[in-house]
């Protein structure tokens, strides 16, 4: 087995990890962006040693930026299970009375705190990205101020905030994403979670679905996307709210958040609160 490592920023990590493992050539086991002493890395691993001039250009188109070779690292390492040992390195994720963490952090989780155990390993989600911890701290905010009874996660990824919502509020909660694979992840870390009695999750592509409509009207609706797609959305989810309902949106550049602010201005919510976090936005909005 061979491990290539590549210095990213956080901001690239999904997008670079995307590539990596879209790829055709070299066929990459899996990926994983990591943080390291506050520096992020690229590593994906390999059954056979690859080429670092073809992990750099794969790199650089992603990112439409030149990536010498010489910053690509490839080292043999020895059969294990390398997933696990990626996760370990990973130290849990304190936002508000949420913490997140892997199997082998359960120890660490207090008495009056809410935890969250996420084994994502390659999926978006694990609660170290911006928007992710910006969301968690955005709902332990919401729910300091009001008991909401039925809510809405829009792109759930891993289904971390999904989880979070079902063990702080014990109602119940729809979770959707577009991604076949992320539906299949957030059920099985919902089981883990022993959620399942409130969290439903479905695959469904955007608010029209009937899975979605039919499960409404929500008085929490969080949807950590993006800009576009929130913007685009902001109809159906005004539709989709009730009075007083807070929403919760992320997924955004900080430079981004008056665009998403002004559509959802025109639909009748007002902004509450901005969570800003390494470079990402969370806004919390309450329908007048």
């Amino acid at each position: 087995m061979y491990v290539a490592r590549v210095p990213i920023a956080e901001s690239e990590a999904d997008t670079v990890t995307d590539a990596i493992l879209g790829a055709i050539w070299p066929e990459t086991s899996a990926a994983a962006a990591l943080e390291i002493e506050n520096k992020w890395r690229l590593e994906a691993y390999y059954t056979e040693a690859p080429d670092k001039a073809d992990i750099a250009r794969i790199v650089s188109r992603a990112l439409g930026r030149d990536i010498p070779a010489d910053s690509v690292s490839i080292e043999q390492i020895a059969d294990q299970d390398w997933v696990r040992s990626s996760l370990e390195s990973l130290p849990p994720v304190t936002a508000g009375r949420f913490i997140v963490h892997g199997h082998h952090d359960r120890d660490r989780v207090r008495s009056n705190q809410i935890g969250i155990e996420i084994e994502a390993g390659l999926a978006f989600g694990t609660g170290h990205h911006g928007t992710t911890k910006g969301c968690l701290v955005a709902i332990n905010d919401v729910l300091k101020r009001f008991k909401p009874h039925n809510a809405l996660d829009i792109g759930t990824g891993t289904g971390v905030l999904a989880i979070a919502l079902a063990r702080a509020t014990h109602i119940p909660v729809l979770a959707t994403d577009i991604d076949k694979d992320a539906v299949e992840v957030s059920q099985e870390n919902v089981r883990a979670n022993a959620a399942q009695a409130e969290v439903r999750v479905v695959l469904a592509d955007g608010v029209r679905t009937a899975s979605v409509t039919d499960a409404g009207p929500y008085d929490l609706i969080v949807a950590n996307i993006l800009a576009n797609p929130l913007v685009a959305m902001a109809t159906g989810i005004s539709r989709l709210a009730v009075p007083g309902a807070a929403l919760i949106l992320s997924g955004l550049l900080t430079w981004q958040g008056r665009q998403v602010i002004a559509a959802y201005r025109n639909r009748g919510f007002v902004l509450v609160r901005r969570h800003a976090i390494d470079g990402w936005l969370t806004l919390v909005m309450e329908k007048a």
